[in-house]
């Protein structure tokens, strides 16, 4: 039993680390700043899964809390990237905003 517990957590590690690998493709790739910042939330939250299932199978609690660490640390990350594409999308519309309102003060100055 323990024999196929054990070659049921390194498949499962190894599965994700191809997925991570596709993923990582994917952010490289991808044609948006938002499908990078998906594909990098994926991939922190495999890596997760992968500590957490390396904590199962070498029986080690401590990896538990590193997991849990970089969950907090990779939730970190998303929420400044996310802050990073909001304020881009601000700054577009603002440099497109001053000329709608010079247009919208001649037109009130008349």
């Amino acid at each position: 039993m323990t024999d196929l517990k054990n070659l049921a957590l390194t498949a499962s590690a190894v599965l994700l680390a191809v997925l991570i690998l596709a993923t990582l493709v994917r952010a490289v790739i991808g044609p948006r700043f938002t499908d990078r910042v998906i594909a990098v939330n994926m991939i922190n939250t495999m890596a997760v899964a992968i500590i957490a299932i390396l904590s199962v199978r070498l029986k080690q609690d401590f990896l538990v809390d590193v997991a849990l660490v970089y969950a907090l640390l990779s939730f970190l990350t998303v929420v400044v990237m996310t802050r990073l594409v909001l304020v881009r999308h601000w700054r577009k519309c603002r440099k497109t905003e001053p000329t709608d309102a010079k247009k919208e003060a001649e037109e009130h100055a008349e």
